[in-house]
């Protein structure tokens, strides 16, 4: 199998994560309970720890290295703006998919790295993958319930998320194709994402994390920082 074959495959397996875990969340057929209600809690603060982990570890970092500082805060900022426009759009129109934004945020910008870096280091091309679909797979959960919420048939948002997943294999093989020496390019489309994320996490997914009287939810962020942390370690 040809190198960009197995950067499309490994990067479909790893957004079919995202579409894994919107399985589970609509076979997951429990009551409300209160301890339900805790559990799924944590799990979106676990999302949002990923996330987190994400651009503090994998994305920025790659900004830092390859982008002139003022370059660098100029795209961050560029990110964050054209979430909050995307977020005020959808406010607008009465629409909620915070968690699928966020997804998408994340998983192309590193379905790109994905691509580009495999080519001259498989080793670091696979754990990226299975990095990436560790990332997905409660972000998947999580963009599922949220779309439900917004009165988003089941099919619909299962559909949405199987075609998410062919967004990795497009953007894995961009950067497989054009990015793989173009290192200042990947940076900022990664420093952009990353600033969007950021938005992202603190204005709708830590919001979703918090329940009154619960200390336990927000251990879920701690637990999704300390996978991403992990995952980067291997990396290197």
């Amino acid at each position: 199998m040809s190198t960009l074959l197995h950067v499309i495959a490994l990067s479909w397996l790893a957004g079919l994560a995202a579409f894994a875990g919107g399985m589970a969340a609509r076979l997951e057929t429990s009551s409300e309970t209160p301890r339900k209600r805790v559990l799924i809690h944590g799990v979106v603060a676990f999302g949002g720890g990923v996330l987190l982990a994400a651009v503090a570890l994998a994305l920025i970092p790659e900004g830092i290295a390859n982008l002139h500082p003022l370059a660098l805060t100029t795209i961050f900022l560029a990110g964050g703006g054209f979430s909050y426009a995307i977020d005020l759009a959808m406010a607008r129109m009465h629409g909620s998919g915070a968690q699928l934004a966020a997804l998408l945020l994340d998983f192309v910008p590193e379905a790109v790295s994905l691509g580009a870096v495999f080519a001259h280091d498989r080793r670091t091309g696979l754990l990226l993958a299975g990095f990436i679909a560790v990332q997905n797979l409660p972000e998947g959960f999580n963009a599922y319930r949220e779309m439900r919420a917004g009165g988003i048939a089941a099919r619909v948002g299962l559909a949405t998320l199987l075609g998410a997943s062919l967004a990795g294999p497009l953007a894995a093989g961009i950067g497989h194709l054009v990015l793989q020496d173009q290192p200042a390019l990947t940076a900022a489309i990664m420093t952009f994402a990353s600033g969007g994320i950021v938005y992202l996490v603190f204005q709708d997914i830590a919001p979703q994390a918090h329940m009154r009287r619960q200390l336990r939810p927000p251990l879920g962020a701690v637990l999704g920082f300390a996978l991403g942390m992990l995952g980067t370690a291997l990396l290197h």
